[in-house]
């Protein structure tokens, strides 16, 4: 197993009327696991406007995961898997995008 740390860059969209009180209650339903494979949030933004572009999602956050196989686990834990309806049921779209520090940062 890589001790390589990896950070996945959420982007999502929400519902209208309710997506994002429900993606509330998908991230604290997903967090025991998530920390049970030692993952943590890193920081979240809440975009305000594209100053290039034509780009409106909802939320951006990023998440500090120890090892790429640490993440590839959650999907896989039943426990997760019964709740993981709650993220769908919440978002129109999203970008999952793996990271990697950049040296010196």
């Amino acid at each position: 197993m890589s001790d390589e740390k990896v950070y996945m860059l959420n982007v999502l969209w929400f519902r209208p009327n309710g997506g994002a009180e429900k993606y509330a209650e998908y991230s604290a339903a997903a967090s025991p696991f998530v920390e049970k494979l030692g993952a943590r949030f890193v920081e979240g933004y809440l975009p305000e406007m594209a100053v290039i572009g034509d780009w409106k999602p909802d939320l951006i956050f990023a998440v500090e995961w120890p090892n790429w196989e640490a993440f590839t686990q959650l999907p896989q834990d039943p426990g997760y898997l019964a709740i993981s309806h709650l993220r769908e049921e919440a978002i129109t779209d999203s970008l999952l995008i793996r990271c990697k520090r950049m040296p010196g940062a």
